[in-house]
């Protein structure tokens, strides 16, 4: 996979130096060719030139292999130095780490005071830019650029500085490979979902991307150099409130995330908006930039989901009342309830329901309720045991108790229990055998 690797690297390297040629062959024919208008032959070349460049510095930037890398600490110690760095200064990784950056390169790009300003809060993903003049290993004078930023330790404190370095010292190829980066990043953030845009200190915008405009219905370019009340579709004290939040922001010199609800005319929108300060070297703020989520689809969505669950959870209920007090008809006219496990006050109110409902529907004479498995008999459900039953002989129906367990017993009695009008029975097969002989006994006496 390696060899793979390195002749991928060399094929590309192999383009670019193609595509170099080839520029430099145009622009040779273009100087030498006399006929047609020679304003109008300087600027296609011109153009021609550019678009070549901007193409192969996009191109060169995408493909690089391995940047120039260079870690050191504070004091200057070299601690990491990339294939990148000795193709740029000549020092091979053995020779550079442990020496400091000065003996290398003959400069010291980042200064204590760059070191500093990075530091203003740690937790930030900052880094900065720097163009110094410094010498390879053979002596050569070399212009480059330094995007530096600051690993910290776990108090904060700088750790390394690390730097990404570039040759500069060819200023229309970095011009070019600068215009690439900035024609890629546009593309990705144009192809955004999310509204990308920032302001400068007076609210002014000075970048949006393509969902940013459509949100105004505008064009970016029309976008570009106006403030808030010059666009919005808000009303005015609707966009008082966001500027004076984003005040807020560079006031408080962090980025705040919160969610919130405008309204457009009718429409009610919801966003999740993170907004945070640009701050210069010295971490004075500079400029506003903000990242704008429309997650009202996402809130709809869920609100729908919210609904179906509440209907599941009311359907659920329903079942476990039916499971928690099943009543089952177990000949003509007799019912039966066979209670399980906790019984509160919601669950007795139930109990109750269920057992007068099913003794009016199936017109029952006997209603059997089952306690075995009751795990507890307090107060609490002696009483309602004895209401149900009482319930049930105003409809007429006799109540029979079984399931009466010795303990059972024990506790109705210590407890007090008026137990008059019931009867009770050991098991639930001999509240079944006394139904079932009253049952006889009244189709005898038809």
């Amino acid at each position: 996979m390696a060899d793979d690797g390195l002749g991928e690297t060399g094929r590309l390297r192999a383009e670019i130096a193609a595509l170099q040629a080839r520029i430099q062959e145009l622009e040779g024919a273009l100087a030498e060719r006399s006929c047609g208008p020679v304003a109008e032959g300087a600027a296609r070349r011109d153009a021609a030139s550019a678009d070549a460049h901007a193409a192969l510095a996009a191109l060169a930037w995408v493909h690089t292999p391995e940047p120039a890398r260079i870690h050191w600490r504070p004091d200057g110690t070299v601690t990491r130095w990339s294939d990148g760095a000795e193709r740029v200064f000549g020092w091979s990784e053995a020779e550079a780490v442990g020496r400091t950056l000065r003996d290398l390169v003959a400069a010291d790009p980042v200064s204590p005071d760059a070191v500093r300003a990075l530091l203003l809060d740690w937790a930030e993903n900052r880094f900065a830019s720097v163009t110094r003049e410094g010498r390879t290993k053979d002596g050569q004078a070399r212009l480059c650029r330094w995007t530096h930023g600051v690993l910290r330790d776990d108090h904060g404190a700088a750790r390394e500085i690390a730097a990404i370095v570039e040759d500069a010292s060819d200023a229309p190829w970095s011009e070019h490979t600068l215009l690439g980066r900035l024609q890629l990043l546009l593309q990705l953030v144009d192809h955004s979902r999310n509204s990308i845009f920032v302001k400068d200190i007076d609210g002014r915008y000075i970048f949006a991307n393509r969902a940013h405009a459509e949100v105004y219905q505008r064009h970016i370019v029309d976008v570009i150099g106006k403030r808030e009340h010059e666009l919005s579709l808000l009303a005015p004290e609707a966009v008082d409130e966001l500027v004076a939040r984003e005040h807020e922001v560079l006031a408080g010199r962090k980025a705040m995330q919160y969610d919130e609800v405008l309204r457009f005319g009718d429409t009610s929108i919801h966003f999740s908006t993170v907004k945070f300060p640009i701050l210069d070297g010295r971490g004075e703020p500079i400029g506003l930039g903000g990242i704008v989520t429309n997650t009202t689809s996402l809130r709809h969505a869920e609100a729908d989901r919210a609904a179906l669950q509440e209907k599941i959870i009311v359907a659920q209920q329903a079942a476990l009342r039916e499971l928690s007090t099943p009543l089952i008809p177990i000949a003509d006219r007799v019912v039966a309830m066979t209670l399980v496990g906790t019984i509160d006050t919601a669950r007795a109110a139930q109990i109750m329901e269920t057992l007068l409902a099913g003794i009016s529907h199936h017109g029952a004479h006997t209603a059997i309720l089952d306690v075995t498995g009751v795990r507890e008999v307090d107060t609490h459900v002696a009483d309602a045991l004895t209401r149900t039953a009482h319930a049930g002989q105003l409809l007429g129906t006799r109540v029979v108790l079984t399931g009466v367990r010795p303990e059972v017993a024990q506790t109705l009695v210590t407890l007090g229990v008026d137990l008059s009008g019931i009867t009770t029975l050991g098991t639930l097969q001999s509240g079944i055998a006394y139904a079932l002989r009253h049952t006889e006994r009244s189709r005898q006496g038809r």
